[in-house]
């Protein structure tokens, strides 16, 4: 699948999506025609509302008119997020989406798992980051990276910091301090449309984002905030401190450290590395 084409295809048919709201949208009407072959899969939807109660009702928060390209123009069609998605598929009674099902059901209970033994989510982490083909010593440091900011959002919520919109005001905060770019600004430099910024940072860009989150859980701890605004100001200390240590090591090395290299062209660079550290072994 082509990250950033406007059509999908799936077994010869076309799926529609639109980007929207920091993710992929889906047209409800090619999801249901792939998996049910139905030759009125506007009638199909429709069935499916009257069939399943729970679903009809909960329509509005699935549903959402976005304008999609078809043989008219741009038009508004009602489209649909992952989580949409997977909802609509439990209500297609097609042996098309039953793996569908199968998997939903291993999710949840892989889930269930993790939050009985936490441990089983970090395993899973590196599991994943390893089939991506990242470094195991990436993987290390990414891993360091999770148990730093667990630190520090606990410590948010401890002086009453609970809406995930003040997380991602005092992330970015951060983040601008020691990098010297906003969030935003930073992905877009790394041509990143979707997908976790730190999963596209180099090891060094790790380890300074450790420094400046666990720098600023420190000093919020020793200096509790009594307000938002002291938590903003307590977020960029801790960002600068790291930042200063960035411009410190860029002057050293002679290049910088905040680079356009998304996670493709790093894992790339791992494998160059790997085999060059081989050509290095056989040439001993």
């Amino acid at each position: 699948m082509d990250e950033k084409k406007e059509v999908v295809i799936s077994e010869g048919k076309k799926i529609r999506r639109v980007w929207y709201n920091q993710d992929w949208f889906y047209a409800i009407v090619d999801i249901v025609s792939v998996l049910t072959h139905s030759k009125n899969p506007k009638g199909y939807l429709k069935d499916m509302g009257r069939r399943d109660l729970f679903l009809n009702e909960g329509w509005g928060q699935i549903a959402i008119p976005l304008l999609i390209e078809t043989s008219g123009g741009k038009q508004l069609i009602n489209c649909a997020g992952k989580k949409g998605i997977l909802r609509i598929i439990q209500s297609i009674p097609s042996k098309k989406d039953e793996p569908f099902k199968l998997w939903l059901a291993k999710v949840g209970s892989e889930r269930i798992d993790e939050i009985i033994d936490p441990d089983l989510s970090i395993d899973r982490a590196i599991k994943t980051y390893s089939e991506k083909g990242y470094s195991n010593k990436w993987i290390n440091q990414r891993i360091k990276t999770i148990e730093v900011r667990k630190e520090l959002t606990d410590e948010w919520k401890r002086i009453g910091i609970k809406e995930n919109d003040d997380f991602a005001i005092l992330t970015n905060d951060i983040t601008h301090a020691w990098s010297g770019k906003p969030i935003k600004e930073y992905k877009e430099f790394k041509n990143i449309e979707k997908g976790n910024l730190r999963d596209n940072v180099i090891n060094l860009g790790l380890v300074l984002n450790m420094l400046a989150e666990a720098t600023a859980t420190e000093f919020s701890k020793n200096k509790s905030s009594e307000n938002f605004q002291r938590s903003r100001n307590i977020a960029i200390r801790g960002g600068t401190v790291a930042g200063n240590a960035r411009k410190e090591i860029e002057m050293e090395l002679g290049k910088e450290i905040v680079s356009p290299k998304n996670s493709k062209k790093i894992i790339n660079l791992e494998e160059e590395n790997k085999r060059e550290f081989v050509k290095i072994k056989k040439r001993k």
